[in-house]
């Protein structure tokens, strides 16, 4: 039997303008590109960002990257050469990575958010609680939950039979839109697949909720109201980073559920915004609210402006 090839969707009623619609995702993308590079390079070259906190930021700029890439090449495709053909294999190589990252990036923000938490309860104790070595590990295991999770969705999905050729609903692949076209019963997918969100994304969200509540506990016990002005600014950049990525997850989450009538084209735009907006934006939030990194930027682009004169 063939191996079953997959036809990747535009957005509903813009076909006819898919090249035009090109240009902003292809700024979009440069953008991602251009900004999370920026934070690395700034983090990497300045030894006084050696900290925990730019470190988790510099994981985070790692997985905005690693999401960016695992979309761009088929959106690019479909959108500016209308090329929609996909083979098995490439579209579950995508799914994997897409969901990998994903749940990567969940776990950075949780592990921001204790990072948060550590330096405000236990400023005195900072340094040594978040040690480059526990740093380390903490990414290393956000690497092989993310990438472990998702290994089995990906070969039950390859033993699944499919017709010849499926259309799907977007212009990447995913793990609900693939099983759905699939030709078998799937109900051990779907519970394979609501395990992995309530394991991750949902207790990700809860512990992130939690850790929140501990921080304000903890600045309400702080006397002076400017002390605790200034460590709650500390967390604004965090909360922003965080709210970017899952209020439109979970807004598609409710789409999904609780309006099995919302036109299509509400849930396609949806999961664009989950997937395009946070490695856009996360970088341009840390460069206009947190000092150091923008006082390296600016040095950066003022450097730029000199040489070119």
């Amino acid at each position: 039997m063939s191996p079953a090839t997959f036809l990747l969707a535009g957005i509903p009623g813009l076909t006819s303008d898919s090249s035009w619609i090109s240009i902003p995702f292809c700024f979009l993308y440069l953008t991602a590109i251009l900004g999370n590079g920026l934070i690395l390079f700034v983090v990497k070259t300045q030894k006084n960002l050696h900290q925990p906190m730019y470190l988790f930021l510099s994981m985070l700029s790692v997985t905005d990257l690693g999401l960016s890439a695992s979309t761009m090449p088929t959106v690019i495709s479909v959108f500016l050469f209308n090329n929609r053909e996909i083979g098995m294999d490439v579209c579950l190589a995508q799914l994997y990575f897409i969901h990998t990252f994903s749940v990567m990036e969940s776990s950075v923000l949780l592990a921001m958010a204790f990072d948060r938490f550590v330096a405000i309860r236990h400023p005195l104790r900072y340094a040594s609680i978040l040690t480059s070595s526990r740093i380390g590990k903490i990414g290393l295991a956000s690497v092989i939950r993310g990438s472990g999770l998702h290994i089995p969705a990906v070969i039950l999905l390859k033993r699944l039979p499919y017709s010849r050729v499926q259309t799907l609903s977007y212009s990447y692949c995913l793990h609900p839109d693939v099983m759905k076209v699939a030709c078998a019963d799937t109900t051990p997918h779907n519970i394979l697949g609501l395990f992995t969100v309530l394991s991750t994304l949902v207790l990700d969200s809860v512990l992130i909720v939690l850790s929140y509540i501990l921080i304000l506990s903890t600045v309400m016990g702080i006397a002076s109201w400017h002390e605790r002005l200034k460590a709650l600014n500390t967390c604004v950049s965090h909360i922003c980073v965080t709210l970017l990525f899952y209020i439109p997850l979970i807004s598609l989450s409710m789409i999904h559920r609780f309006m099995k009538n919302a036109l299509p084209l509400s849930q396609i735009l949806g999961t664009y915004l989950h997937l395009l907006l946070p490695p856009v934006l996360n970088p341009i939030v840390y460069c206009i609210k947190t000092k150091k990194i923008r006082k390296q930027v600016m040095k950066i682009f003022q450097n730029c402006s000199t040489n070119r004169l």
